[in-house]
């Protein structure tokens, strides 16, 4: 028997669900708290009344803390960015592309060496050693503690990378030091955002996942913590805290994972209505599709592995006006302080939950505050939310059959049962905590992107699984469990030696405690 906790903490609320092998035992929806933490603590406390003696195998938390640290330019550390590529990389140094005022709190040294590779893998200059120490030093004595090191084609051969950040640490033991190989893929300004994003979040991730570690001992559980990813899948807390940004959409990912699991399809349209947004997604053999093209966090251009998703303004909590003769709904939203500010709770604010009590598809509040609301007026935002919809899968669409779409999220009352293009809307039991049970559910993955040279075709994916499935035990995977779940190789025309690229991904349950 297997039982797990899932956790998601969202915009607008934190849901958890006691999970036992593919039943749900409990379930809870309570208002996301201003810090955070403090709601996650309650979650926990609630369903810890619910376990019984027989306990639980592992607890799954997923969060936006991060990736809205990042949007709200709220608790971001100075980076020292060491970039490994001179003479040939000067004229776009580090941060070139990123908002003034999110540069403006994240740039705290840049520094730039002698070093990288050319794109047939021969250096470009040796590695200037010297020069990073120096860099080091130059960090220590501003006081910063968190680096993120970049160099020139480092997924083709990432020595320079390591060899810096050795140096790095013998002068700065302590610091939170992230290497851009780890994280991109070949492109190197997007490779080098995603680890200076990264650094930036380092305190912060640490902070964060020791307070969940915290509140569940408050709680009474004894179970180890993982941190789901942006790509369905969990990694162990400590692992989590180094690489924070690697968390970055995982809420819509655990909703589109628990609606897969919930419904039992594989490939269909998901919709996930929270308080403020709606995402839409699409799933392939039970897992969200992957965005193959740069994807923009906060404003800045990263390309890493991230859902391809589509979110608009519109959500449980949405503010509902007629402007111009038009009803307008969203962007704004009142997020998690819908009991205070909603009209059906006595607040000055219409919403989307408003007309949705005054239309009957919602019992919630007190109907008697929204009688004045015209039929009308509520039809005509009712017809709005829909359009909102239809444009939105209408572009999420790959091909112009007719798909299912799994209407889950607290907002999903907001999903007409019709809409063009889609076969079938269903609304699984328990929808409105599918991102919990998705984190319940979630198994722990391991990828492998790298490119070969001097390795046959054959050669080269099985190095590339090995790889993989390596990565996938050090995040906490059983190796008995691993599966191969996706493989492509892309041959490098312009790079001599036959190279070829190859990207792995493994999926496996979580290694047993203990």
């Amino acid at each position: 028997m297997r039982r797990r906790i899932g956790i998601d903490v969202g915009g607008t609320n934190t849901d958890a669900v006691l999970l036992e092998d593919d039943r749900v035992l409990h379930a809870i929806k309570t208002p996301t708290t201003a810090d955070v933490l403090t709601g996650v603590r309650l979650a926990l406390q609630d369903v810890a009344r619910a376990i019984g003696p027989q306990g639980v195998q592992a607890v799954m938390i997923g969060t936006t803390h991060f990736v809205n640290a990042v949007v709200q330019r709220r608790d971001l550390a100075p980076v020292g960015a060491l970039r490994i590529g001179m003479p040939a990389s000067q004229s776009l140094p580090p941060f070139c592309d990123w908002p003034g005022d999110l540069a403006a709190l994240v740039r705290g040294q840049v520094h730039m060496v002698e070093g990288g590779f050319d794109y047939d893998g021969r250096p470009i200059m040796p590695l200037d050693e010297a020069a990073v120490a120096a860099a080091a030093r130059s960090m220590k004595a501003a006081g910063i503690s968190c680096v993120a090191v970049s160099g020139i084609f480092s997924p083709l051969d990432p020595g320079m990378e390591d060899r810096a950040e050795a140096i790095i640490r013998d002068v700065m033991p302590e610091a939170a030091i992230t290497l851009s190989h780890d994280l991109g893929r070949i492109g190197l300004l997007e490779r080098e955002n995603v680890a200076l994003l990264n650094a930036g979040l380092a305190p912060l991730a640490r902070h964060t996942v020791q307070a969940f570690e915290e509140a569940l001992r408050q709680a009474g559980i004894a179970a180890p913590l993982y941190i789901t990813q942006n790509d369905g899948t969990v990694i162990r807390a400590e692992l989590a805290a180094r690489f924070p940004v690697l968390s970055f959409a995982s809420g819509p990912t655990n909703s589109m994972r628990g609606a897969a699991f919930l419904t039992g399809l594989k490939d269909a349209l998901v919709v996930d209505v929270g308080g403020t947004t709606s995402d839409i997604g699409a799933l392939k053999a039970g897992f969200p599709r992957e965005a193959n093209a740069v994807v923009q966090v906060g404003g800045v251009r990263t390309l890493f592995r991230m859902p391809d998703l589509l979110s608009i303004g519109l959500g449980g909590g949405s503010h509902v006006a007629q402007e111009d003769g038009r009803i307008r709904i969203g962007p704004r939203s009142v997020g998690f302080r819908l009991p205070e500010l909603a009209r059906i709770f006595g607040g000055p604010q219409m919403t989307t939950s408003d007309i949705a009590v005054r239309a009957g598809l919602l019992s919630l509040g007190d109907a008697a505050r929204v009688a004045d609301i015209a039929p009308a007026f509520a039809h005509a935002s009712l017809a709005e939310a829909a359009r909102m919809l239809e444009e939105s899968v209408d572009r999420m669409k790959t091909d112009a059959a007719e798909v299912p779409l799994l209407a889950v999220g607290g907002g999903a009352f907001l999903v007409p049962d019709r809409l063009p293009g889609v076969s079938e809307v269903l609304r699984p039991t328990h929808a409105a905590v599918a991102n919990a049970v998705g984190a319940a559910i979630a198994q722990v993955s391991g990828e492998a992107d790298q490119v070969f040279q001097g390795m046959t075709r054959t050669q080269a994916m099985t190095e590339a699984e090995r790889i993989a499935r390596s990565r996938a035990v050090d995040a906490g995977a059983d190796g008995a469990t691993l599966a191969l779940v996706d493989i492509e190789d892309l041959p490098i025309a312009y790079l001599p030696g036959g190279a070829i690229r190859v990207r792995a991904r493994v999926v496996g349950e979580i290694a047993a405690s203990g």
